[in-house]
């Protein structure tokens, strides 16, 4: 393929954003960061508290740096271009087409207490059936309830998820790409389709016509247009990264496990067709649509984010800490000596996240971890104990067989939560890409424009010639996991 410029995927996580490009040379897929730019969240003070935004201006002109570099580089046109991001999180736009203010962040406060009103007019149980999606208070048909009679949702005529957007102002066109829309909460699983109970809740109960302001819905490989001024196609890739991530698995067996580890961690199994069972509802176990027509039946568990945030917060105190050190010291520490739920909302937004270990700690009467090594092995300890958990009720409640557990993104990268992985959940572990969310990213736009064929065992059959990856077998006792669950669940059978 020489002559032919390479695909770009602009990738947007939690705490930066990436351009990298991919070339297919001889079935396998050549990648190159191109660039790198932050994502900083911004606090505005308003009249009566403050609000968290995404700076997705910021976030543009890091993209649209990354591809004018891509193309610098290369010297001549991209091949195709797609975009991917975290999910729920939205833009509003006028009647104008222009942005009503910067998207607020999915860790803002304003909807802590909306899915209470919300299941006051709509059983959850009839909210399930439809879409499908675990209860998370930033989902966005709650994040539409929180802005309800807002001057900016009653100017709004368009909702634009954040691909979508980047995508509009790339194209001039506006869809909504089907893997990042089925995280809204107002997508039917089933149908693949806006879910019109959810639509009709939202206009009749809390004034938000909602179903006006959605686009049409595409599969992941539509080619939306061509990049603004060129002959470049701008593809809906999996756009929610979870959705790229898992294409991304190199997966050889159909009866794998995948953890996407980053800020957050998605766990959960690959199927043909939504669960929608009482049980996997209790359990807050959603079904995101994924490529090809598949099913992500996963769990969301707070990832690395309470590492992150303990590494900022110590930075922040004045300590030189070096996590590579910390990770080799916190390695020959006992295993779940202590241990804390990374779901318990009080670790959800920003701050000193190793004071509120402690506190979880001397609360549950365990003994309190105090230096920063002690910090890292709790949180890593506690994250091997979810994902155990994780893996095991996403089997139970699937009725899929598991035999290996993949783990892509930066989190395959740490060696120390690799290992604890697969002592904790007792299956082996494969760990890599690291940049799985760009690898599948760029895959599907491949295939979109021709450049490769065939369906996911195919992509994936490059993945697993182009990747190096590295496995960990389940070695170590499992008494102390044991143990340890049942200390934090202990209303689960084990």
């Amino acid at each position: 393929m020489s002559g032919v410029g390479p695909h770009a995927a602009i990738d947007l996580g939690a705490s930066s954003g990436r351009v990298i490009t991919g070339r297919l040379v001889d079935g396998v897929l050549r990648t190159e960061e191109v660039s790198r730019f932050a994502n900083t969240p911004v606090t505005v003070p308003l009249p009566e508290g403050e609000r968290l935004h995404w700076d997705v201006l910021a976030l543009y002109a890091g993209a649209l740096a990354g591809m004018e570099q891509a193309v610098r580089d290369h010297g001549g046109p991209l091949a195709s271009v797609g975009v991917d991001s975290w999910a729920v999180d939205h833009g509003l736009l006028d009647a104008d087409g222009a942005l009503l203010g910067n998207p607020v962040h999915y860790r803002d406060h304003r909807t802590d207490a909306v899915p209470a009103r919300v299941f006051g007019h709509l059983d959850p149980t009839a909210m399930y059936a439809v879409n499908g999606l675990q209860v998370q208070p930033f989902n966005t048909l709650f994040q539409l309830v929180a802005a309800a009679g807002t001057a900016q949702l009653a100017a709004a005529r368009d909702l634009l998820l954040i691909p979508d957007l980047f995508a509009h102002w790339l194209t001039g066109h506006k869809v909504a790409e089907l893997t990042n829309a089925s995280t809204t909460g107002l997508v039917d699983v089933r149908e693949r389709r806006w879910a019109e109970p959810c639509l009709s809740l939202l206009r009749r109960d809390f004034g938000v016509p909602v179903g006006d302001l959605l686009p049409e819905l595409v599969e992941p490989g539509h080619v939306i247009g061509t990049l603004r001024g060129t002959a470049t196609p701008v593809v809906a890739v999996g756009s929610h990264d979870t959705a790229s991530a898992v294409v991304a698995v190199p997966a050889s067996t159909p009866r794998f496990a995948y953890i996407s580890s980053g800020t957050w961690s998605l766990v959960g199994v690959e199927l043909d067709r939504p669960v929608l069972s009482e049980e996997g509802r209790k359990a807050n176990f959603t079904n995101e649509l994924g490529v090809d027509g598949t099913v992500r039946y996963l769990r969301n568990v707070t990832g690395l984010w309470l590492l992150q945030e303990s590494l900022r917060t110590w930075r922040d105190q004045g300590h030189d800490v070096d996590l590579a050190d910390l990770l080799e010291r916190a390695a020959d520490l006992p295993k779940a000596a202590c241990v804390v739920d990374v779901d318990d909302p009080r670790f959800a937004p920003p701050g000193d996240m190793p004071d509120r270990i402690r506190g979880y700690a001397t609360e549950t009467g365990q003994a309190s971890p105090e230096h920063p090594v002690e910090v890292v092995r709790c949180v890593l300890d506690s994250l091997a104990l979810a994902y155990r958990r994780a893996v095991r009720q996403a089997a139970e409640l699937s009725g899929q067989d598991i035999e290996v557990v993949h783990v892509v993104g930066g989190g395959s990268r740490n060696t120390l939560l690799c290992r604890l992985t697969a002592e904790a959940t007792g299956l082996p572990v494969i760990a890599g890409p690291a940049e799985g969310t760009a690898v599948g990213n760029l895959l599907v736009q491949a295939r979109a424009v021709g450049a490769i064929e065939g369906g996911l065992p195919e992509l994936r059959r490059v993945v697993a010639d182009s990747f190096e990856t590295r496995t960990y077998p389940p070695e170590g006792e499992s008494g102390p996991w044991e143990s340890a669950q049942r200390f934090l669940w202990p209303e689960e059978g084990h």
